[in-house]
């Protein structure tokens, strides 16, 4: 595909997109803001490891900073910054891409009506990045989390117009985002964002306030009945909104609405329990907080507790663990297992 193709936000999801999409031969231009990061890509290449094996590409990256001098515009463009950042950040790819270029939100959260807003609706798609581990350590290095050479068992990338029709540009995408891992389009792209934002809200902010990997998680069932309560929640709010919500990690969308029923909450404990095989990952929110940045907890939780108000749905649960990584983000609580408790007593739990 000769396309020339940005990607604005060069973090975790940011690198591995752009390695992987350099590697297969297109013409890829990392636009990023951590100086050291863009220096060491320029100068040794950007690496990536994991569960995807073990590989390093000479990539082109570009201080954002200096971004405003490339002169030929793109026809694609990922954003890959965090969903706080998404505003100015559509605002400064509205004139880099190309009239009939598109900008491809690859990020967390219900970023897409802000995005095409700025852009232009016409303009704008969304992509789904379903269960995906990746993290960013250090300049240069991506890493990919999951067992070596295990097939996930599911399509990663998930591809979308607004208005949900099958477009050519969406089958185009999605057959370019197929050298990096499975893909697809989707008619339902709506209903995919809210899963994979119920996905987030329950588990990033868990690992965030506690400290804790996947993993150690998944071991402790005071933060199993906080993730599975956050999912309830949330899609009782989707539902609510006439989301028409994808399954959640293998699971519909129905049966966490259902999470207060005995034998539907134990049947979700033993899954959560169950996923705890895949070593003790830090959820993106966690690396967030240990690398000392603001975390997307308010777009996220404090979002589904927002439409929750719209539509008078409870969020007990999200309302109260915003507060608590909020504090976190403002230096006033410490991350720590003992904050499971302190949310459920919040709640009211």
């Amino acid at each position: 595909m000769s396309k020339r193709i940005a990607i604005l936000g060069v973090g975790a999801v940011g690198s591995y997109l752009g390695a992987f999409l350099t590697r297969d031969g297109q013409d890829v231009t990392l636009i990023d803001m951590w100086g050291e990061h863009v220096d060491a890509m320029n100068r040794d290449g950007l690496r990536v490891s994991g569960a995807q094996g073990d590989f390093t590409v000479n990539v082109n990256a570009v201080h954002l900073a200096q971004a405003r001098q490339i002169r030929e515009p793109f026809d694609v463009a990922f954003l890959a910054v965090k969903s706080y950042d998404t505003e100015w950040a559509a605002h400064f790819l509205k004139h880099m891409v190309t009239p009939g270029g598109v900008v491809v939100s690859a990020q967390n959260c219900m970023n897409d009506q802000l995005i095409a807003s700025i852009v232009g609706y016409e303009r704008e798609v969304a992509c789904v990045l379903s269960s995906i581990t990746v993290a960013l350590w250090e300049p240069g290095h991506v890493n990919r989390g999951g067992r070596p050479g295990h097939d996930r068992g599911y399509d990663v990338f998930r591809v979308g117009e607004l208005h949900g029709r099958i477009t050519p540009r969406v089958e185009e995408l999605a057959k370019m985002l197929g050298c990096i891992d499975r893909s697809r389009t989707t008619t339902n792209i709506w209903g995919e964002r809210w899963s994979k934002l119920t996905t987030n809200a329950s588990s990033n902010p868990v690992g965030a306030m506690t400290g804790l990997g996947s993993q150690s998680l998944a071991d402790e069932p005071r933060a199993a009945l906080i993730q599975i309560q956050i999912a309830k929640e949330s899609v009782q709010v989707g539902q609510a909104h006439n989301y028409q919500i994808e399954p959640i990690g293998g699971v519909e969308a129905d049966v966490y609405a259902r999470a207060d029923e005995g034998d539907v909450f134990e049947e979700l404990s033993a899954r959560l329990k169950g996923r705890g095989g895949g070593g003790d990952w830090k959820s993106s929110m966690s690396q967030d907080v240990t690398k000392g940045r603001r975390t997307e907890v308010e777009l996220m939780n404090g979002y589904i507790a927002q439409r929750g108000r719209e539509v008078g749905v409870p969020t007990p649960v999200n309302s109260a663990i915003v507060e608590v990584v909020k504090g976190i983000d403002q230096g006033r609580i410490t991350p720590d297992p003992s904050n499971v408790e302190r949310v459920l007593q919040m709640a009211g739990l």
